[in-house]
């Protein structure tokens, strides 16, 4: 095998327009990369196979390097992640799976809609996986050597996914920067929350859809989701409002808040059921002058491990309302 992994890495450099001394930087990181990995178990076939007809991809690189200043206002962002014909696909999706997605919901102590809104704003109810090699991207990143560590840990663990079976390498498609499956796990976050929910033997988060809801709810679970509470909800400020009290490090309890002035969208008093809140602003601040207010709980948080974004938690918690909405 490590003659035709020999011959094959030839072809690659021949096929890929790199400077000499690159071409013997690739040769040599290959070379290095194939003994860590057979060094961890990994099977020489398993190596050999993903790599077979691997060059560095110029457009990974390109979108690592170009990735634009996030200039989109909030509004802007909320339409475009939560437009109606979402909200419509994310209420027939449901219906379609609900049998399957209500038991995973109870097992797990995840509301369905979440699992739905999540799926939704990743990949569209499944539409939009990404269409890059996730070995692929993961190697041409971890060659690149900007982020190259964090980089060829994913690799590694993305070799065992394949060395383990759970999928094939034409299968392992995923976006630029390696996520990948029907919920974007990267591949750490596949080995720690991926689920066999059939049985079979196989963790597929691509084309097995009890795996794929299941491993989200596992994912959420383990970090601490409540069945028993929701996301939040908009508020309204009053004027001259403390800014200092606005951000996840001020906790207090919604009564708490209700005597300071805020109050619900529509001017109405805040819910009486006494949970603990923070108050978040969803702004781009350099696009935006003012933002928009939400009192967020506890699953606002578990969705910020998920993704460390306001407006992507504001977006999946306004997505899950209007699928639930009756």
């Amino acid at each position: 095998m490590g003659r035709v992994f020999t011959i094959v890495c030839v072809g690659l450099l021949l096929a890929f327009p790199l400077k000499a001394a690159e071409q013997k930087d690739l040769a040599i990181w290959l070379k290095d990369l194939r003994v860590e990995a057979l060094a961890k178990g990994i099977r020489a076939e398993t190596f050999d196979r993903a790599f077979t007809g691997f060059k560095p991809i110029p457009r990974i690189i390109e979108l690592d390097r170009r990735q634009p200043e996030f200039t989109m206002t909030f509004p802007k962002y909320l339409s475009r992640v939560v437009p109606k014909s979402r909200v419509l696909r994310g209420r027939a999706k449901y219906k379609e799976n609900k049998e399957l997605i209500d038991k995973i919901g109870k097992k797990y102590g995840v509301q369905p809609r979440f699992i739905m809104a999540f799926w939704g704003v990743e990949t569209g109810f499944g539409r939009h996986f990404g269409g890059f090699s996730v070995v692929h991207s993961l190697a041409t990143l971890a060659f690149d050597g900007r982020r190259s560590k964090f980089f060829r840990g994913q690799l590694h663990r993305a070799l065992r996914i394949l060395n383990q079976g759970h999928i094939s390498h034409a299968q392992m498609k995923g976006s630029w920067a390696g996520a990948m499956g029907n919920f974007q796990f990267m591949p750490s976050s596949f080995e720690t929350f991926a689920v066999d929910y059939d049985g079979d033997g196989k963790r597929d988060i691509w084309n097995n859809k009890g795996d794929a809801f299941a491993s989200a709810a596992n994912y959420l679970s383990r970090s601490g989701w409540r069945l028993d509470q929701t996301w939040g909800r908009a508020v309204k400020l009053p004027k001259d409002f403390d800014s200092s009290l606005i951000g996840l490090k001020i906790k207090k309890k919604i009564s708490g808040w209700q005597k300071l002035g805020v109050r619900r969208l529509d001017g109405k008093d805040l819910p009486s059921r006494d949970l603990t809140a923070s108050l978040v602003i969803a702004q781009n601040k350099k696009t935006e002058k003012t933002g928009r207010a939400f009192m967020v709980y506890n699953n606002y948080r578990v969705t910020l491990k998920w993704n460390r974004s306001t407006f992507f938690a504001v977006a999946v918690g306004t997505l899950a309302e209007r699928i639930g909405a009756k």
